[in-house]
């Protein structure tokens, strides 16, 4: 009787506890954490969602270059948010102008920075919103950010763009996921990896794509210029692109944490599987993301920017890249996935994948150091650009370029992955 008793009484106490933790008041239910509001990914403005879908993989054409690719796979993908047009001048020129902006800050001190020297020291924007570069106190004091010597070929204060650096820092996840750290971990600060990288476009592409063109104006004008703000971003590296989708996830996530909010997954570039799923607009087997195998509309006007004909480059209405909305977009509400000028993906190019990668998700991926071989350096881009025939601009075709270079006729859009099975879920 009397252990009986204590049983009870030892029972009692272990409800009062947990009540008065108030874990569901004592229910005794399995209901999860309570207080937690429900949560349904917002749309990052400027993007349009791609569901997850099925697709073949692969030219829907036959494979004339040999690069044997031909071989169809059938694979899925998850759902994301993707820009509905390629990045243009005037939104990377943002980052730019932040990157400017920071440096700035930072070398003026007092007024533009919070709890300036502390360990929590960080930049006060609307300060740096009144920035006035024209005012010659403020020029002096950033002096050391301006053309000096022999650069300084104007008698005008510029800014010497290669000192517009962007630093940051990601988690190499794939290195950390490997089963050799299963049994020998690591710290994780050694899966950590810094970037430094200049964030000014090669404005100078435009002449050196192309010997025996004259594409100065170009070169001149084509970023700076505010006749050029819609038109897309071209000579920006694959590692310059990495570096805005940090930055575009950096600020973003700054407002949902401001205002109290749950972050969101990162900005990135597609996969290739990605790429080509959403180019295809849902139309299966198509050669174009508009359907068919045609590049001409029924009244015979072209679809896209390329080089059509021999040499014609003015037929399809445009001649360098055209305005990042120009031409109608796919069925998913894409802009350009054909032509205009060739995206960078976050893959790396190799001939034969398609008979290695998973049909999940399928992505091949290796970050090339700078003392690594040309051959390893190699990232996959894709939709043709305006300099391209049309065999280019079909939603399957591959082709390359270098990490490390820019060209005048590629550039890139972002992506983020959806968080949840669908947007209809809500």
């Amino acid at each position: 009787m009397m252990n009986r008793w204590i049983t009870t009484l030892l029972l009692g106490i272990g409800v009062a506890f947990f009540t008065g933790c108030g874990l569901n008041g004592g229910s005794g239910d399995l209901t999860g954490v309570q207080g937690r509001s429900p949560w349904f990914h917002p749309q990052p403005y400027g993007t349009v969602y791609i569901p997850t879908g099925s697709f073949h993989m692969g030219l829907s054409d036959q494979d004339i270059m040999s690069t044997i690719t031909a071989r169809q796979k059938q694979v899925t993908v998850q759902a994301f948010y993707m820009d509905d047009t390629e990045i243009s001048n005037n939104e990377y020129r943002q980052f730019v102008y932040y990157v400017r902006d920071s440096i700035a800050a930072k070398t003026m001190g007092g007024e533009y920075l919070i709890n300036e020297g502390e360990e929590n020291e960080r930049i006060d924007w609307r300060e740096t919103n009144r920035i006035d570069y024209s005012d010659p106190d403020i020029a002096d004091m950033l002096y050391d950010m301006f053309y000096q010597g022999n650069d300084r070929v104007i008698k005008t204060n510029l800014f010497d763009t290669r000192k517009l650096i962007f630093s940051w820092t990601w988690f190499d996840i794939q290195e950390a996921a490997k089963r050799k750290y299963l049994e020998n971990p690591r710290p994780r600060n050694e899966f950590q990896i810094e970037e430094e990288i200049p964030v000014y476009p090669d404005t100078l592409a435009f002449v050196r794509d192309f010997t025996y063109s004259f594409n100065e104006p170009m070169a001149q004008a084509y970023f700076w210029h505010p006749a050029y703000d819609n038109y897309p971003v071209v000579g920006v590296s694959w590692k310059q692109a990495n570096a805005f989708n940090a930055w575009r996830t950096a600020y973003l996530n700054s407002y949902y944490e401001g205002g109290g909010e749950p972050i969101v997954n990162p900005f990135r570039l597609p996969t290739e599987a990605e790429w080509e799923y959403a180019a295809r607009g849902n139309r299966e087997l198509s050669q174009y993301p508009w359907g068919g195998p045609y590049v001409r509309n029924s009244k015979g006007c072209f679809l896209a920017n390329f080089k059509p004909l021999r040499g014609n480059y003015i037929e399809d209405g445009g001649l360098y890249p055209v305005k990042v909305l120009s031409y109608f977009p796919n069925d998913y509400g894409l802009y350009c996935m054909a032509g205009n000028v060739s995206e960078w993906t976050s893959s790396a190019y190799d001939e034969s994948i398609y008979s290695t990668i998973d049909d999940l998700n399928p992505d091949f991926r290796y970050d090339a150091e700078d003392t690594d071989p040309d051959a390893l350096k190699r990232k996959v881009i894709r939709g043709g650009s305006w300099k391209d025939i049309a065999f280019y601009i079909q939603v399957g075709s591959r082709s390359h370029e270098f990490q490390d270079t820019a060209k005048s006729y590629v550039g890139f859009r972002s992506v983020m992955t959806y968080m949840g099975r669908s947007n209809k879920d809500k």
